[in-house]
């Protein structure tokens, strides 16, 4: 009888109960729930290095551009202002007469000078999209009705106002700003930054809203996509970013550096301003 309970037990096959089946499952829904939030930090902030790395090209396209030029490239070229943002006029942004100092001499040179930027002409060109000029965390379109845009957008005004002659920034209409003319020192005045691609952008040729932002408002960290397509008349609107907590700015000596959207607005329209003379003591 013995014997015959021995060989039973010998027998029995081994396995999981189905007790130990759902523990280890739920053990590893628990290290999954864990590790994913550290993934998509991580992924999060190589985006946000790698944008950080194509503004410094931007940055350093900036600086040839100005040793070559001895001014830095104006923000927008056009006879009247202001500029509205309407697909009307010569229009040519900074990042156009850029482009040679960025690796993008053949674009360049497909691009008619001597018509405006929306002609017929410069559609082709005006479609070419370039990865230097978009951020990878933002899921916003790469191209609106077939013409590219970009993330980055110049600094023009310290507040709200109309892209003209008289702007406080370093690119606005017709600039032609040299480092002296920079007073408060090109390591503390914003040249660009970065902007949340939307309906009615015209695109990175545009010397429009859609390469041109101001401190009017307070810089938008995750901000979602505008809902209505802005008319000319609307205001140009401000900075931000789909990386969490701010936004990513170049400033007119080169250097990159991530500014919170919780900082002061004072202090960032005083980085917005190349002249107001005043001296920011807590830049967070």
């Amino acid at each position: 009888m013995m014997a015959c309970n021995s060989k039973i037990q010998q027998t029995r096959p081994s396995g999981f109960t189905l007790i130990e089946l759902l523990v280890v499952i739920a053990i590893i829904g628990v290290l999954i729930a864990l590790l994913l939030p550290a993934v998509q930090s991580a992924r999060s902030a190589a985006r946000r290095t790698q944008c950080l790395n194509d503004m410094m090209q931007i940055g350093l396209g900036m600086q040839n551009y100005e040793s070559a030029w001895e001014v830095f490239p104006p923000g927008v070229v056009n006879p009247t202002g202001p500029i509205v943002n309407a697909p009307q006029g010569y229009h040519y942004s900074w990042l156009a007469q850029l482009l040679p100092f960025l690796e993008q001499k053949m674009t360049h040179n497909h691009i008619n000078f001597n018509l405006g930027v929306y002609d017929d002409a410069n559609t082709t060109v005006r479609m070419v999209s370039m990865k230097t000029l978009l951020c990878p965390e933002d899921i916003g379109p790469g191209l609106i009705d077939g013409i590219a845009q970009t993330n980055y957008a110049g600094n023009y005004h310290h507040t709200e106002a109309p892209i003209d002659v008289t702007n406080s920034g370093i690119l606005f209409l017709n600039s032609a700003i040299r480092t002296e003319d920079i007073e408060d020192g090109a390591s503390n005045t914003v040249a660009f930054g970065e902007k949340i691609i939307g309906a009615g952008d015209l695109g990175w040729a545009s010397g429009t809203r859609a390469t041109l932002r101001n401190g009017g408002t307070m810089i938008a960290s995750m901000a979602a996509l505008p809902a209505i397509t802005p008319t000319a008349t609307d205001p140009v609107g401000g900075y931000s970013s789909r990386h969490a907590g701010g936004a990513n700015f170049g400033f007119a000596d080169g250097h990159v550096t991530f500014l919170r959207s919780t900082m002061s607005p004072n202090i960032l329209q005083r980085y917005l301003n190349r002249k107001d003379g005043e001296l920011i003591l807590d830049p967070q």
